[in-house]
């Protein structure tokens, strides 16, 4: 899957609700709980958590925590996302939530919450379980809600190398050093999944999503996770037609002080398109006219309509730009007489 950040609008996808195993991708979920824990004040960075013999004998990736030691949150955040170290994964759920397992019921329940449509954890590492699963589709949703849920954390996963325990590790994520304005995420790896990469890349206003999967080799990821950005930014373009509370049209006003109610928009407006599909692009205004007095400003009146070739069709909701209150009651009389005679309303 591909996706534009800033609008939601999903460039390219392939099999984005098919179940698959997200291996070390899923440690975005087991930081987006920690990041949490932090944002409420139950955790603090410098709050150092007990190694355990089980962190400590971990296999996989792992960040060589000491056995029977205390290690920062904020270094087994580092472990966990530059280095993508199993142990200190364990060390966070076993110190934050008193076990594993306690803390994957969290990973759950914040998935559901975030809005993770099919997604289910079964561990906190990634490590291979049947009962262990992601969508692409969900991945990149929890990288959309990572980076606007907290930016005060989010630049872990632009860090290059993590020493700790005097050995150095590089960050995992190809982008990072091949492909400029990339800032994040994380990749995955084992023989079930392949190799396979969720990344973020900011150029100017406009932030990519890209979410990889299956690929046979590291090669294989690093070449097709670079021709899929560069094909984003290439192919589409933000294009912003409208701002907050402009007046996007006038709306016909029954029986009001005044004839017509401007209509706007109550966010600005911005769609991704390539350059072709933009200059057959479409807007168009729909409302119950004429609307009857007395209209309240910011009442919803009408709906804004945006087609163009090969984007899903956007509607928004319009609102009254202004208060307009009934005419007075001679006034009243006076149109209505106006109506039946010559059928005008206005």
């Amino acid at each position: 899957m591909i996706l534009e950040a800033d609008t939601g609008t999903v460039l390219y996808e392939k099999a984005a609700d098919e179940r698959m195993p997200p291996a070390s991708m899923s440690k975005m979920m087991t930081a987006y709980v920690v990041f949490s824990l932090l944002k409420e004040g139950r955790a603090k960075l410098t709050d150092t958590l007990p190694v355990s013999t089980e962190a400590w004998r971990l296999g996989g990736s792992k960040m060589f925590v000491p056995v029977n030691g205390h290690v920062s949150i904020d270094d087994l955040l580092q472990g966990m996302i530059v280095e993508s170290g199993n142990d200190a994964c364990v060390v966070l759920a076993q110190g934050l939530a008193g076990s594993q397992a306690e803390f994957v019921d969290m990973m759950n329940r914040k998935a559901h919450e975030i809005g993770l449509k099919d997604s289910h954890f079964a561990d906190v590492d990634g490590l291979p379980n049947p009962d262990h699963w992601m969508t692409a589709r969900d991945l990149a949703t929890l990288a959309l809600r990572t980076i606007d849920d907290f930016p005060q954390y989010y630049h872990y996963y632009a860090e290059k190398k993590f020493a700790f325990s005097g050995i150095t590790q590089p960050n995992r994520n190809p982008l990072l050093d091949s492909t400029p304005g990339a800032d994040g995420l994380k990749t995955g790896h084992t023989e079930e999944s392949g190799y396979s990469l969720t990344g973020s890349v900011v150029r100017g206003n406009r932030r990519i999503i890209l979410v990889l999967a299956g690929m046979p080799t590291w090669h294989a990821r690093v070449e097709e996770s670079q021709r899929a950005v560069e094909w984003a930014f290439r192919t589409f373009d933000d294009y912003r037609l409208l701002s907050a509370n402009d007046a996007v049209a006038n709306a016909d006003v029954w029986l009001g002080a005044e004839p017509t109610v401007p209509m706007t928009l109550g966010r600005n407006l911005v769609v991704t398109l390539t350059r072709r599909a933009r200059r057959e692009m479409k807007v168009t205004v729909s409302y119950d006219s004429p609307i009857p007095a007395p209209v309240k400003k910011g009442e919803e009146i009408g709906q804004l309509i945006v087609t163009a070739p090969g984007m899903q069709t956007v509607q928004l909701p319009l609102y009254a730009g202004a208060n307009v209150p009934a005419m007075s009651a001679l006034g009243r009389i006076a149109t209505r007489a106006a109506y039946l005679v010559w059928g005008d309303r206005h």
